[in-house]
């Protein structure tokens, strides 16, 4: 072979080497990039939000945490610690909402709900400010008694049981039905998020 001929060989072996070389970066290339990409948004399309969406654990794991749930004191004008197993998860949000979940459901035996009947959780989420946002169904304010005593005793039930188990989360706005609301039955302003209340908490002997 003739110098000159061995030439265009080579470089006709190169050219067919780089179209190869496209073709598989075209081929390969963009469905990698969407299998690696991170999101960044949480399940409501707004950035900073991560909401609970089913179980965060794998399937079989029975692991359980002692969480401190709230009920009513048997003087009626307080309420008190009661230690409770509830279903353990990774994700700060999901464990947030299985301890809501445990607190709005009914009382353990020999304890009072200060949760009105039926009250159920429709979403839960967590803002990188440390702040809980809990929506409950509109049972808990059509089935209130009313009062402001047991208004301030029932919204910090679930204020209380969320920050104090979980330290991180350091306020907590209560939302009806998907919506924000003034107060639940006119007496504690629910426009914002609320801080662990202490004071309505009676220790036990």
């Amino acid at each position: 072979m003739t110098p000159h001929r061995r030439m265009w060989t080579y470089l006709a072996l190169g050219v067919l080497g780089a179209a190869v070389g496209v073709w598989l970066v075209t081929l390969w290339l963009p469905g990698w990039l969407v299998a690696t990409r991170p999101t960044s948004e949480g399940p409501t399309g707004a950035a900073g939000l991560t909401g609970a969406t089913g179980s965060a654990g794998p399937a079989g794991d029975t692991r359980r945490i002692s969480a401190t749930l709230f009920y009513v004191a048997p003087s009626g004008d307080a309420l008190i610690p009661v230690e409770q197993e509830i279903p353990y998860a990774a994700a700060p949000a999901e464990q947030a909402r299985r301890i809501v979940e445990r607190q709005l459901a009914a009382a353990p035996s020999g304890q009072v709900s200060v949760i009105p009947a039926g009250t159920t959780l429709r979403a839960l989420f967590l803002t990188a400010r440390g702040e809980a946002y809990v929506d409950v169904s509109r049972e808990i304010v059509t089935g209130h008694p009313g009062g402001s005593l047991h208004e301030f005793l029932t919204v910090y039930a679930i204020v209380n049981a969320i920050t104090i188990n979980l330290p991180d989360i350091t306020a907590v706005q209560v939302l009806v039905d998907g919506r924000e609301v003034d107060t639940l039955v006119g007496h504690l302003d629910l426009r914002h998020p609320l801080r662990r209340g202490i004071r309505w908490v009676r220790r036990t002997p």
